[in-house]
Parts: C-alpha cells; structure tokens; sequence
C-alpha cells in the first residue's frame, strides 16, 4: 500500500506513508507520517534503518527529499530514528525531539549536533510556512521518560507516537480502526506493560482531551477516526498498567 492523505485541503495534507505489503516489516510493525504545507515537509517518526528506502520512495511521490525541512522524533528508539544518518544526507532538515536525548541520538552515526532543536519538558510549537501551527505535547513516561506528541492543528491530527499502539498478527495491520471494541485485544497486553503506571496517562489526556482532535495517528498499529479516537480517550483513561498490576 502506498501513501494515503488523511488530510488535504488549502496547500496542506497530512499524509500516512504507507507500509510493506509482504509484511516483512511487521516484526515490530511501523507507521511513518508527513506533514505538506506550502511545498515544505515535516517528517514524523522517520522510522529504522530497514524501513528508509520504502519510506523514501513514498515520500517522493509527495515532495522532493529536499524540501523536508523538519523532523520530529516522539521519543529516542531505534524504531522511531534508527534511519536518522541517512535522512541526514538526504534532507536538509532540523530534527526535533526532547532535549534529554540529543546526545543519545549521536550515537545513531548522526555528527551534526546543530541540526537538532531540543524540546523542553514543557513542550512547544513549530510554524509552518503557510502559517499552520504545530504543537509539541508532553507524553513523558509514555513510554519513555522524555516523550512527545505532536498535534497538528490545522488538520486536527494528534500522532501519539506508542500510545495507541496494536500489535495485530503478521501481515494483518488495519489501516484505520474499524471495530474500536475487537481492536482493544490488540492494544491490552502493549499499555500494560510498557507504560509504568495510570497516572501518567491521566495527567496526559489531561492536555490532549483540551485538543480539537478529529484523528489520532499513533506509530504502531492502526490510525483511530472520529468516533473510535473518542472511546481510545475513554478507554485509556481506565487501563491498569506497568506497576499497577505488577505482583510481588
């Protein structure tokens, strides 16, 4: 499957770039996305090394590598920025992510230090060309403990990076969440264990659920559309998880 737009109207799309149909990719199974305004692009969770070249040629269809000049990683994993060096020589791009791992990232074979634009705790924003605002939202200890998302507020789409996260059997990753109450026996086992406890996700929905969110694209799994992104909200709320359930 090649790109699909979740968002195009007035020089401006929020694009989903596709995945691998062999599902060679699904060991752990990743969602790339980008940002278009004004001919300009933002790069969002680039992905591994073995993901580039796919992500590369999908993106083309859209821009021209050179004209990505932002990039956004959630948090320091290798499924997010393990591809780092090679957009470095593709791209002109500034990367920003969370101040506490830029130089954790070095080790990624990354040696422009100036190209990164650390995030504070508190968050931040970004402006687009045409204009259009982009907002860094604190996700810390979800799952790591120097986390964003990142909420585009023209287009109404929050990526929330790992939380949202489905791991479906091989090959069988829906694109959009159709049937919210079957998709939550593919989230339940990935919250309750990589998110240390219930209270760092209430005091995030605390800022997201204050968001116009239309649409949540999280980094693994499927992306949730109105009514579903609603009960993901309602149900997150409620999960017992990481040490709320541990024994011993």
């Amino acid at each position: 499957m090649a790109t699909e737009a979740l968002y195009e109207k007035d020089g401006h799309g929020f694009y989903w770039l596709g995945k691998d149909e062999s599902g060679n990719e699904e060991g752990v199974q990743a969602n790339q996305y980008l940002i278009v305004e004004k001919g300009q692009g933002l790069l969002i969770d680039p992905g591994g090394f073995g993901v580039f070249s796919r992500v590369l040629v999908n993106l083309s269809h859209l821009i021209d590598p050179s004209d990505i000049r932002n990039i956004f990683l959630c948090h320091q994993d290798p499924d997010v920025g393990g591809s780092l060096a090679s957009w470095f020589e593709m791209t002109p791009a500034v990367v920003h992510v969370s101040e506490l791992w830029i130089r954790f990232l070095i080790h990624y074979g990354v040696d422009d230090i100036k190209r990164f634009r650390g995030i504070p705790d508190a968050g931040g924003s970004l402006v687009l060309p045409g204009g259009g605002r982009i907002e860094f939202v604190p996700a810390h200890f979800l799952h790591s403990p120097g986390n964003f998302h990142l909420f585009d507020h023209t287009s109404g789409i929050l990526f929330t990076g790992d939380i949202g996260a489905a791991v479906y059997p091989q090959g069988q990753t829906p694109m959009f969440v159709e049937n919210f109450e079957d998709h939550v026996r593919y989230m339940e086992a990935f919250h309750g264990r990589y998110i240390p406890t219930n209270k760092v996700i209430r005091r995030w929905l605390d800022h997201a659920r204050k968001l116009p969110v239309r649409m949540i694209a999280p980094q693994h799994g499927s992306i949730f559309r109105e009514e579903s992104a609603g009960k993901f909200f309602d149900w997150i709320g409620n999960i017992p998880c990481g040490i709320d359930v541990m024994n011993g």
